[in-house]
């Protein structure tokens, strides 16, 4: 089975963790289903009997053959008397249906859509009804357990409480139980949260992914308004601690300043402001049409705006300084980290209780600084089992921290740092290296060498890993190593010596791996170089090395190990034996079963 990819892996709960979800689960569907708007008659209304009035005549009747709409003479079956039918209008079962659907407001007299916390359950039979009853309908599409469906949930909660009586209505559909409507609306993927207007369905508007209730009606507010509604007093405001996005402009008329406002709308969990007190100007030494990112009264970073400057532009720019230089992952900031405008991502994955953890982070940071706008820094701890999914996306054991990894999220390509040596400059040479288009993408497996079996120590790649060294006819000892590490190649004409040793033994086989350029399957809880020996069994035996690094003590290790090896290796053919006799038996009776039966 595949790993998840690298937004899934903070979608959904780590391996070694538990998500508890507080969220309902979505009613059944007969509890979905409206209560009829008039209850049925009762058992006395419904066997009720209409008195009829007799009236006797003296004229001379005239006889019909049936009873009519009106009153008529009718010569009684009988007492054969003449009597004047008596016609009255009584309302029934249907004429009371009918006037109470005529006396109820628009729209009562239809099948109500059930809600839970004012939030309307949408399904694909009433989600058309929802669309043509409300002139503002914002959707969320989501699947249970998602990485932002709680957060979203308890938004929409509030966001619904604080909407009643205004012409905005809020729905959910899960798209996990309503696959059909997700395909019909083309909702199975992102934009997760739209806003459908006047029962158009084609053209819904996206919606961002809110944090709280304050997101969606910041959102509403900025989208049903004009830059006007941001012109305010930041003197107060420039001293907050959360950042604030202020549009110093000389002229509120130019095509930049509507720019500026739809960035703002974009960007709903984020204070905007315009102003153009030339106090403050001065003071932050700019000059007007220009963009200000202040914390605390910080001026952070400034962007100037010219006719020719985009919104994705401008969002880009805010999103990149609204976060640190290099931002922790974990379950507050993963959202953020994966819905930046900044696609290439390089991930520092170390253990934040290591005793290098500090300078190593130091120079992260430092090289962090060269590439804001084009490359994102996260760093990600090891130690922190929730992170477990992630590690397991880029198959990073925690023993092999501290390393770095580059990630395009347009194509999932990921790049190995091949230094042991994270230095500010060592990092910001492979970050170019890998903008230039020069790094060397790290792959599932090498290309099988030519002639790697023809050496005394053997090539192996990721293609033939696991051929080879659990091939139950051979003693297997392979070295798992990284092609720049000083450790590793000091080991190298080591291993050719062990390999000269075996060289006329052919049931040993001494090889060698990389372990930073193919992806190994294997329980490695040791750092690099690992030497692992791989028993002639069936059974996937695997040893691994601790002793001298030394051949006479390694050699020793070896026939040690096969000696055990062919005591239990004994004991497998004996089963193995056992197992085929017992299979042949087994065949052989159904086969005189079947033979009798005919």
């Amino acid at each position: 089975m595949d790993p998840p990819s690298y937004e899934e892996a903070s979608l959904h709960p780590p391996v070694l963790g538990t998500v508890v979800s507080n969220d309902a689960p979505p009613p059944t569907y007969s509890a979905s289903l409206a209560s009829p708007s008039t209850p049925p008659p009762s058992y006395r209304e419904a066997v009720s009997v209409v008195e009829r009035i007799e009236t006797v005549v003296l004229d001379q009747p005239q006889s019909i053959d049936a009873l009519g709409e009106s009153p008529a003479q009718i010569r009684c079956p009988y007492c054969h008397q003449a009597v004047t039918t008596d016609v009255k209008y009584m309302p029934g079962k249907a004429a009371w249906c009918m006037c109470l659907i005529f006396m109820m407001p628009d729209g009562q007299g239809e099948k109500s859509i059930p809600e839970k916390d004012g939030v309307l359950q949408l399904k694909k039979g009433n989600f058309n009804r929802a669309l043509k009853k409300y002139k503002q309908l914002l959707v969320h599409f989501y699947a249970p357990l998602s990485g932002d469906g709680h957060r979203v949930s308890e938004a929409f909660q509030g966001a619904a409480a604080e909407l009643q009586g205004s012409e905005v209505r809020l729905g959910v559909v899960d798209i996990s139980k309503e696959k059909d409507l997700a395909k019909e609306l083309k909702a199975t993927g992102p934009p997760t949260l739209r806003l459908y207007l006047s029962g158009d369905k084609r053209s819904p508007v996206p919606c961002p992914v809110p944090q709280n209730t304050a997101s969606i009606m910041t959102w509403l507010k900025r989208r049903a308004g004009s830059v006007n509604d941001l012109i305010t007093d930041i003197s107060q405001s420039e001293n907050s601690e959360e950042l604030l996005v202020v549009g110093f402009f000389e002229d509120l008329d130019q095509d930049y300043v509507q720019v500026f406002y739809s960035a703002a709308v974009d960007l709903p969990d984020v204070s905007f402001a315009v102003t153009q007190n030339k106090e403050l100007i001065s003071k932050y030494d700019v000059t007007h049409n220009v963009v200000l990112l202040l914390k605390k009264s910080k001026l952070l970073q400034a962007y100037k705006m010219t006719p020719k400057t985009s919104k994705e532009e401008l969002i880009i720019f805010i999103t990149v300084y609204q976060m640190e230089p290099v931002t922790e992952y974990n379950g507050q900031t993963a959202s953020q980290i994966l819905t930046s405008p900044v696609l290439h991502h390089a991930l520092l994955f170390v253990n934040k209780s290591s005793a290098d953890f500090k300078e190593i982070n130091s120079a992260f940071y430092a090289a962090a600084g060269a590439f804001r706008l084009k490359v994102l820094f996260v760093m990600v701890d090891v130690d922190e089992v929730r992170n477990g999914r992630l590690l397991e996306y880029f198959r990073v054991r925690e023993a092999e921290a501290p390393l770095i990894r580059l990630v395009n999220l347009t194509d999932h390509v990921t790049y190995h740092l091949p230094s042991d040596t994270l230095d500010a400059n060592t990092i910001k040479k492979f970050c170019q290296t890998y903008l230039e288009g020069k790094a060397k993408p790290k792959m599932q497996s090498e290309p099988i060498p030519e002639g790697w079996d023809k050496q005394p120590v053997k090539e192996l790649v990721g293609m033939t890993l696991e051929k080879v060294a659990f091939n139950p006819d051979k003693t297997v000892f392979i070295m798992f190593y990284l092609p720049y590490s000083q450790k590793s190649r000091s080991l190298f004409s080591l291993w050719e010596e062990l390999a000269k040793a075996f060289e006329h033994r052919e049931e040993v086989v001494i090889a060698r791996i990389d372990a930073s350029a193919n992806d190994i399957n294997l329980s490695m809880q040791s750092s690099y170089p690992s030497l692992r020996l791989f028993p002639a069994l069936y059974a996937e035996r695997v040893v691994e090395y601790t002793g001298k690094r030394a051949v006479k003590d390694m050699v020793k290790f070896i026939d040690r190990e096969m000696e055990k090896a062919k005591k239990d290796r004994v004991k497998e053919d004996e089963d193995r034996r056992k197992y085929i006799e017992a299979m042949k038996a087994e065949d052989a009776k159904k086969a005189n079963e079947t033979k009798d039966e005919l």
